[in-house]
């Protein structure tokens, strides 16, 4: 991919399912362009056999990430009401008990003792759950489904048609009681959010809500995997951490800059008019892929891209959450889950390591999300 980024920055590729050739863009400024320029839209994919990474679509139809301005911001502006950075902060003093409860655990099993198993695959499920007020015997069942449908296997393909057509419809329902009686959690304050006369439809909410739960945990729990995999293996990045917890916040944002959290690319656009890029012609309705990950190791933007420096300032925001209209609107809740989980974690085992060989580490092949299978760590 850096190769890709060096010497063909705008490419025709063949992904591994879907109808046809499309293009990948990989320069940060390229793929700036490409994910604000509303002469790319992702709302055109609809009803197409577009080209991508997993036999099915994840995105459903109704589905903000399949919304063009203006109707994308309207839906933004709403969801920006209920679901506000004051909210999420709110939740910090739950989420620090409960990784302190976790971590009680790690201890009292005794090294070695699996991060994974421990912190970063509960965690982030249960703070969605709370923040939503996801009932606690449907939670393990939702993940399931979530994880069904993120798989890249052929064979895999019915079981996450399945798995999507059993979270929409699970999600229908929730939403449709949350609007007839709402409480005090993130669900109903969507489902009650006004601005004027506007307010999210019945399926604008179910989907919405389906999304929150389906990335709102999986990105998290496996970014949390991953940044302690990194502190493992840069022991003295992990060294600078004990020494100074206060870089946590800003070491987390490298971290989401530096490290992969996927294998692959996500949804795309198809450009709706001629559009030229780096001297290269993409044609109205070709399909427009971009990369996230190499935009942000882009040495045209970052001084020594491919080094993690826990003191680097950040004038140029990087690209894990997204960029322009789809930006992750649950940003500031992974942020919060992150420099809490790993942060408590660091100062709770000074001295921690993998307690296995690097290359015994085994990691997902199977899904769209790259992250290791287990940690196990000793102190």
């Amino acid at each position: 991919m850096e190769r890709m980024r060096r010497e063909a920055p705008v490419a025709r590729v063949r992904m591994p399912y879907g109808e046809g050739d499309c293009w990948l863009v990989t320069r940060y400024a390229d793929v700036k362009l490409v994910t604000s320029d509303r002469r790319f839209s992702r709302a055109a994919l609809v009803g197409r056999d577009f080209p991508r990474i997993t036999p099915a679509p994840i995105a459903q139809s109704e589905s903000i990430n399949l919304m063009d301005p203006p109707g994308l911001n309207r839906v933004r502006r709403l969801i920006t009401k209920a679901f506000t950075t004051p909210q999420v902060e709110a939740l910090r003093p739950w989420t620090q008990r409960t990784v302190d409860g976790m971590l009680d655990a790690m201890a009292a099993e005794g090294p070695p003792s699996d991060v994974v198993h421990h912190l970063s695959e509960p965690l982030p499920l249960l703070t969605i759950c709370e923040l939503l007020a996801i009932p606690e015997e449907d939670r393990s069942v939702l993940r399931g489904h979530a994880m069904a449908m993120m798989s890249m296997r052929a064979a895999d393909e019915q079981s996450a048609v399945a798995a999507k057509i059993a979270l929409r419809a699970y999600f229908s329902e929730l939403t449709a009681a949350r609007r007839r009686d709402p409480g005090d959690d993130l669900i109903s304050g969507l489902a009650t959010a006004r601005i004027g006369d506007e307010s999210l439809s019945d399926d604008e909410l179910a989907v919405l809500a389906m999304l929150l739960v389906v990335t709102g945990h999986d990105t998290t729990t496996y970014d949390i995997s991953n940044f302690v995999y990194t502190l493992l293996t840069h022991p003295e990045h992990l060294a600078q951490l004990e020494r100074e917890p206060e870089l946590v916040p800003q070491a987390m944002e490298e971290m989401l800059r530096f490290v992969p959290f996927r294998q692959g690319v996500g949804i795309p656009r198809v450009a709706l008019e001629d559009v030229d890029i780096d001297g290269v012609t993409i044609r109205a309705g070709d399909t427009v892929h971009v990369s996230y990950l190499t935009a942000n190791r882009d040495d045209l933007v970052y001084e020594n891209a491919a080094e993690l420096d826990f003191r680097r300032e950040h004038p140029v925001p990087h690209m894990a959450f997204g960029y322009g209209g789809h930006h992750c609107l649950g940003s500031h809740l992974a942020r919060m889950v992150l420099q809490v989980s790993v942060g408590s974690l660091i100062a709770r085992f000074p001295g921690m390591r993998l307690a296995v060989p690097i290359e015994d580490v085994e990691w997902n092949t199977v899904s769209i999300w790259r992250y290791p299978l287990a940690l196990p760590v000793a102190w």
